[in-house]
């Protein structure tokens, strides 16, 4: 089974390209849509996370994910701290999905990472596809955030490896631009490139973590 490592800056359309790659059948695991159920009324960070920062559940009984942001925006030890608690379990829910793809026979999955390179976690897949956009579509996109501003983006982007440095390192790039043909294309280009490779990253190697 071979791993795609879908990622890219904020805002650069990955959500966009991952359904790409859905609708060509390629199941994808979501790595911020796990992150949103982990912190839901009920899910398996909250009681943690409202421990380690007082203040940060929300009055339905999940986590009020701006207030955690305001947090930890800008404080490397917070930002290790809330990591530590989250990241395991995104991990292992990343696990348990590599599982039951692989007892489905699938040839091809895609982990949708948004900092998969600031992780170091290029070296748990077989290929990186990095998909990018225009700096100035880049910041329409992000500016219809809530909450999103100028400022704000500028820090997120700071923190952030530049583009220009992730795709000079990607397998694959995707470009995300207003036409959704040719996004189609580029994603069924990098499904047809990947058939036939041996796979490497699955299942991992002892040491190498999974």
């Amino acid at each position: 089974m071979i791993l795609l490592g879908l990622t890219g800056s904020i805002a650069m359309g990955k959500s966009r390209a991952a359904e790409r790659f859905r609708a060509f059948g390629v199941p994808v695991f979501d790595s911020d849509a796990e992150v949103h159920a982990l912190m839901a009324p009920g899910g398996a960070a909250v009681t943690a996370l409202a421990a380690a920062f007082p203040g940060c559940l929300g009055a339905g009984g999940g986590i009020d994910r701006t207030a955690l942001g305001s947090m930890v925006l800008e404080q490397a030890a917070e930002l290790r701290r809330l990591e530590a608690i989250v990241h395991p379990l995104v991990r292992a829910a990343q696990r348990r999905f590599l599982r039951r793809t692989c007892r489905a026979a699938a040839e091809l999955v895609v982990l949708d990472v948004p900092l998969l390179y600031e992780a170091g976690a290029e070296r748990r897949v077989d290929a990186v596809a990095v998909v990018c956009a225009s700096a100035m579509l880049q910041a329409q996109r992000a500016l219809r955030r809530p909450g999103m501003t100028a400022e704000r983006l500028a820090r997120i982007r700071a923190e952030q490896r530049p583009d220009p440095w992730k795709r000079a390192r990607a397998d694959f790039v995707i470009p995300t631009g207003y036409d959704g043909g040719a996004l189609t294309l580029h994603v069924a280009t990098v499904i047809a490139a990947l058939r036939g490779r041996a796979p490497r990253a699955w299942p991992p190697r002892p040491g190498h973590g999974g």
